[in-house]
């Protein structure tokens, strides 16, 4: 058995971060005070996490649901709270079949936190680097079967990706794995306004990995080729979002969209 490598608990790592935004236990002190300078800087980190959560729940119930996905692989999946992929689509289609992928050692320790599943369908970890598509795929297809439509998602983890050609030809690589019928989700945020630039300084100033804003364009970019399903890309609060009796979605600095590959 591998041993699950060490915890740093010396500088502050995004997904105990946003753990700590979405009301989790499972962060540092360290996690806590960049959370919380980042906060300080710009209030609406908090509903930015909140809603990035929000709109992968209707995603994966609107894939589920509507579009007969079975077939889930999420990469960059972070630690577990409430409204994971696996609770989201099963809930939907009880045979649903979801693989989560990172790399962090606190995700892999929780990882049983994940490994739950419906009777009818099935939940899968993959201890892999995204950016070594191949043998992170090879893993994936013990699981899923890449001859039948899979839903990918990269929600919140692209950002930590440069913005060039590179992080783009990524995430065609692994599209260009997936079959026809497939579908790819996915959000990030957006430089839309001064204060999360202020706040992305922060945050690059004590994370461990930093973190680079796109332009609303850029994050379109990762459709290219793709058919985009109504609305485009918008801000996430106003995919698809649900029927309410009061209010009304408002804007934030977190934008994506859900495309069908041909």
């Amino acid at each position: 058995m591998t041993e699950t490598p060490p915890i740093d608990t010396t500088a502050a790592h995004s997904a105990r971060v946003w753990n700590y935004w979405l009301g989790g236990k499972d962060h540092y002190p360290v996690d806590r005070a960049l959370g919380e300078q980042v906060e300080q800087a710009f209030p609406e980190i908090v509903e930015i996490a909140r809603a990035e959560r929000e709109f992968l729940v209707r995603v994966v119930t609107h894939l589920a649901r509507e579009e007969g996905v079975r077939q889930f692989l999420d990469i960059g999946t972070g630690l577990p709270t409430a409204n994971n992929t696996h609770e989201a689509a099963q809930a939907a289609a009880p045979d649903s079949r979801v693989v989560y992928v990172d790399n962090d050692p606190m995700v892999l320790a929780h990882a049983r936190a994940l490994l739950t599943s419906s009777p009818e369908g099935s939940t899968h970890y993959v201890d892999a680097d995204l950016t070594d598509p191949g043998p992170l795929l090879d893993q994936a297809r013990a699981h899923l079967d890449f001859d039948r439509p899979i839903a990918l998602t990269f929600l919140g983890t692209l950002g930590h990706y440069p913005v060039e050609e590179g992080t783009y030809a990524l995430v065609r690589a692994y599209l260009d794995a997936l079959p026809p019928g497939s579908f790819f989700a996915m959000c990030d945020s957006t430089n839309t306004g001064p204060e999360i630039v202020a706040a992305t300084e922060a945050w690059n100033e004590g994370a461990s990995l930093p973190y680079h804003l796109r332009t609303v364009e850029e994050i379109t970019a990762f459709f290219d080729g793709l058919e985009l399903m109504d609305p485009g890309v918008v801000s996430i609060p106003f995919w698809r979002p649900d029927r309410t009796d009061i209010g009304r979605p408002e804007e934030i600095a977190q934008y994506g969209g859900v495309a069908r590959k041909p």
